[in-house]
C-alpha cells in the first residue's frame, strides 16, 4: 500500500465515522429529549446519569450501525471523492496515468470491511441486546415482561399460551396450555402458576417445568403421559425427581417462539432463525423464510449497493458535490424499491416463493455492480 493509498484510506475511514457519528447524535438528542423525565428518574435510582445513557443507547448506537452502515459508507465515499476533487489532489493523480478504479481500490476495500463488521455486529452483538432494544427508556433497568404470542405445538398438538413472558428467565407465568391431543386425565387445559424452560438433561428432554399446578387439581395422582414411546407430560407419580404440584411438558417449543414482540423476531441471529425453520413443531409464515434468505444475501446486497454509486463518484466531468448526493440518494431509494418489492412479492408465497423474493434484488443489482466495478478501473 502506498502513502497515497494510506492517505485516502484515512480519509475515507474518517469522513464515514463522522458521517455515522452526526447521524447517531441527532437520534440520541431528538430521542433524549423526548425521554428526559424518564432517564432522569433512572439516573436517580441508579445514581449515575452517564450508566443510564449507556444501558440505553449503547445498543442502539449497535442496531443504528447496522441499519444505516452501507448507506454511510457510500456517504463517506461521496465526500471523499468530492473532497480530493475540491483541493485538485484527485487532478493530480490521475495525470499520472493512474485509473479511477486503482485510485479508490483501498477505499471498496474498506468498504467492505465495513460491511463485514456489520455481518458481524449482526449475527454476534445485536441478538444479546433484542431485550434492550425491546424496552422503552423508563424500563432500562427493569425486569421486562412481553405479551405471549400463542403458539401451537403441531407435534404434541398443544397450544401454548400465557399471562406474560420473562424473557431474561426464559419464564412463562400463569402458564395455558390447551391439550389438543389424547392426553388421558388431564382434560383439555393445563394451568399452572409458572413454566420455567429447561434444556435437555440425562432426566428429560427440553421443555417446560411447571410450578403449582392448578389444574388438572389431582396433578399427583395422575400418570405420565407418552406419545409414540416420548414421555410428552411427566408427574410426580412416575418420576421422583419432580416435586409435589409440578408438571414437567416436553417439547421443542422454545420461548423465544413465543414473543409477541416482531422487532425481537427480527434481531435475532442467522443461527436462531435457521434453528426455527428447523423445528417440525411449530408453523413458519413466508415472511419468516423471506427474512432467512435476504439475511444470507444481505453483504452482496449491501456491497452492491457501494458498487452501483461507483459511476456517480467515478466519472471525468468533475460533477459537483450536491449533484452527486442527489444521485446517490436515487440511487439508495431505487434499491431500496427493489428489495421492497422482492419481499412483498415474497411474504404471501403466491407470485413468488419466499427463496426467490429474498434472491431477486440481487439476481438484479449484482450483474449492475459487477459491470460498474469492471468500467471503474478504465475510467
Amino acid at each position: 500500500m502506498t502513502k497515497i493509498d494510506r492517505y485516502i484510506l484515512v480519509l475515507f475511514l474518517r469522513t464515514a465515522l463522522i458521517c455515522f457519528c452526526s447521524i447517531a447524535g441527532i437520534f440520541v438528542v431528538f430521542h433524549a429529549f423526548s425521554h428526559m423525565e424518564d432517564l432522569l428518574r433512572q439516573g436517580q435510582q441508579q445514581g449515575s446519569l452517564v450508566t443510564v445513557f449507556i444501558r440505553c443507547y449503547g445498543p442502539y448506537m449497535l442496531l443504528l450501525f447496522d441499519m444505516t452502515g452501507a448507506i454511510i459508507t457510500l456517504m463517506a465515499f461521496l465526500f471523499t471523492v468530492g473532497w480530493l476533487r475540491r483541493t485538485g489532489e484527485l487532478t493530480a493523480i490521475l495525470s499520472a496515468g493512474i485509473s479511477h478504479g486503482r485510485i479508490f481500490q483501498p477505499t471498496i476495500y474498506a468498504s467492505l470491511t465495513i460491511i463485514l463488521v456489520q455481518l458481524a455486529n449482526r449475527e454476534l452483538l445485536l441478538p444479546n441486546y433484542r431485550d434492550s432494544l425491546s424496552f422503552k427508556a423508563k424500563k432500562v433497568f427493569a425486569d421486562g415482561e412481553e405479551p405471549i404470542s400463542l403458539q401451537k405445538d403441531y407435534m404434541n398438538q398443544v397450544s401454548l399460551d400465557g399471562v406474560g413472558l420473562d424473557v431474561k428467565n426464559n419464564l412463562i407465568n400463569g402458564p395455558s396450555f390447551r391439550l389438543d391431543g389424547d392426553y388421558p386425565g388431564f382434560g383439555e387445559i393445563l394451568v399452572a402458576d409458572t413454566a420455567q424452560w429447561l434444556e435437555a438433561d440425562t432426566r428429560h428432554e427440553a421443555g417446560y417445568l411447571l410450578n403449582d399446578v392448578e389444574f388438572p387439581v389431582a396433578i399427583d395422582a395422575l400418570g405420565s403421559v407418552a406419545l409414540e414411546d416420548r414421555v410428552i407430560l411427566m408427574t410426580p407419580k412416575d418420576f421422583p425427581w419432580l416435586q409435589k404440584g409440578q408438571c414437567f411438558f416436553a417439547t421443542t417449543v422454545h420461548p423465544e417462539l413465543l414473543r409477541a414482540n416482531k422487532e425481537a423476531k427480527s434481531r435475532a441471529s442467522l443461527t436462531d432463525l435457521i434453528s426455527r425453520m428447523r423445528n417440525p413443531a411449530i408453523f413458519n409464515p413466508p415472511s419468516l423464510e423471506v427474512m432467512l434468505h435476504e439475511r444470507m444475501v444481505r453483504v452482496p446486497l449491501d456491497f452492491g449497493l457501494i458498487l452501483l454509486g461507483l459511476p456517480i463518484v467515478i466519472n471525468r466531468h468533475g460533477r459537483a458535490l450536491f449533484f452527486m448526493v442527489g444521485a446517490a440518494m436515487f440511487t439508495v431509494l431505487g434499491f431500496f424499491v427493489v428489495k421492497t418489492i422482492g419481499t412483498t412479492l415474497g411474504s404471501n408465497g403466491i407470485w413468488l416463493s419466499p427463496s426467490m423474493a429474498a434472491w431477486l434484488p440481487l439476481i438484479v443489482v449484482a450483474p449492475i455492480a459487477y459491470v460498474r466495478y469492471r468500467e471503474s478501473h478504465l475510467v
